[in-house]
This record gives C-alpha cells, structure tokens and sequence, in this order.
C-alpha cells in the first residue's frame, strides 16, 4: 500500500547519532528494578556534545515527528502542556557531573536486547568492551506515550556502535592506572617464606605431603569382602586427580 502525504506514516522518529560518549550502561543484562510490576529494561546515557549541530538538529526534528505522532494517536488532538522530553540539558541538570558539562543527553531503554558492534561492525559479546565512559554511535527511535496521566516522548534504544576506548566513568579505574609505574610497593614477604615467620610463632614450617600411592592391585582388591572400601572421587587423595 502507498503512504499517503503527510501521513504519521512517512513521519520519521528515527536517528542515528554522530560520535556520543555512553553513561550507566546496562546494554548486556537489563537494568534491576525494585518494583516486581515493572519489566526490567535494557538501558543507557547518551552523551551528546552540544557543538555536534548535525545530531542535535536530528534529534529535534525526530522529536517533533514523535509529538506528531502523539497528537494523532495518544493525545487526543492536540499537544499537552508540559510534555516531557527526552533531550535534557547536562549542565543544567547534572551540574556537578563533568562526563555531562557541554553535552545534551539521552536516556534511551528497551526491554530487548540491543545490538551492540564494535567499528568494524563485529558483534561485541565480551561485557568489558562496552562500558560506561566509551564513546560511539547510538541508533534510537523516538515515540510519543500516555501512561498514567504522565504524557511525552520517550527514546526507544536499537543498536550501539563502539568507536573508541575512554575513561572509565562511576569510579572505575584501568589496571594501568592502579599499577603503572608511579604505583611503587615495597616486598614485605621476602625471598620464599610466603610471608611466615616460624620463629616468631614458635612452630616449624609444615614438612611436604607425600602423595598417596595407590596401585592397580589395591583398585581390583577392593572387590573383594575384606578389602578396605575405595574411597569416593571427591576426597581427592590420589595423586592422579591433582
């Protein structure tokens, strides 16, 4: 069937971001919820740099398309007041948050799992490739909603895109940064003692465990009614099982 001009139809809420940075991740398990009723959703931040004009006048247009949308089909006609919107200003509302300062930002969800691929656009299955503080590009979906008395649009999350490692964000710090070459430690155990002082605790060091032998004979004996019974796997004492 053809789309009739000026129809919701040809109305595109759709956006595929430029180069954003990712905030409170929860892309490869949903993010908890407290409440039992509500359905666990995928979920993340997107930071936006206000000085990238070609997203942010995307991202307006698909918003007026989403209100569009609603006016005809979840609001009656008309627009409401004081709808809520999902570009947010990050220096107005997360002023003391950096990561925010310069940017607008979006929080998208779903309750599916979204696709998340790496530059090349190879699927990233490890959880530790795509974190909070990574940059890249975001594919959303906005749509107009009326639940509960509470009217405005929302963003629906498609698919991720990583294009660059960045610094962690929430606290989380690289291994390079915990142990690079300023991090110095002094050696306290010493050369071979593992840390024990015998002396000072009064008692020799431990003399080495002889491994059990067992052979095959003592296996087949153990069929028979005066035989000491075989013992189970668990205990672990045959040397073969270490």
């Amino acid at each position: 069937m053809s789309k009739v001009p000026g129809s919701i139809a040809e109305l595109n809420t759709k956006v595929v971001t430029g180069k954003v940075r990712f905030s409170y991740v929860y892309v490869f398990q949903p993010r908890p919820t407290d409440n039992p009723e509500e359905a666990s959703k995928y979920s993340v931040s997107i930071l936006i740099p206000k000085k990238d004009i070609k997203t942010i006048n995307k991202i307006k247009a698909a918003i007026k398309a989403a209100e569009q949308k609603g006016i005809e089909t979840k609001w009656g006609g008309r627009l409401p007041s004081n709808i809520k919107k999902p570009l947010r200003d990050g220096d107005v509302e997360r002023p003391d948050d950096e990561a925010y300062a310069g940017c607008y930002f979006i929080n998208a969800n779903s309750t599916t799992k979204p696709g998340v691929v790496d530059e090349n656009v190879e699927p990233i299955l490890d959880p530790n490739e795509f974190y909070s503080g990574c940059y890249g590009r975001a594919s959303i979906t906005f749509y107009p909603f009326n639940v509960a008395g509470n009217k405005g649009i929302a963003a629906g999350l498609n698919n991720l895109q990583k294009l660059a490692d960045g610094e962690y964000l929430g606290g989380r710090t690289t291994p390079e940064a915990d142990f690079g070459e300023d991090n110095d430690y002094e050696d306290h155990f010493g050369d071979g003692d593992y840390g024990y002082d015998y002396e000072d605790y009064n008692y020799s060091a431990p003399a080495p465990r002889k491994p059990k032998v067992e052979t095959r004979v003592t296996r087949r004996a153990a069929t028979s009614a005066d035989a000491p019974k075989r013992k189970r796997r668990t205990d672990y004492d045959d040397e073969e099982y270490y």
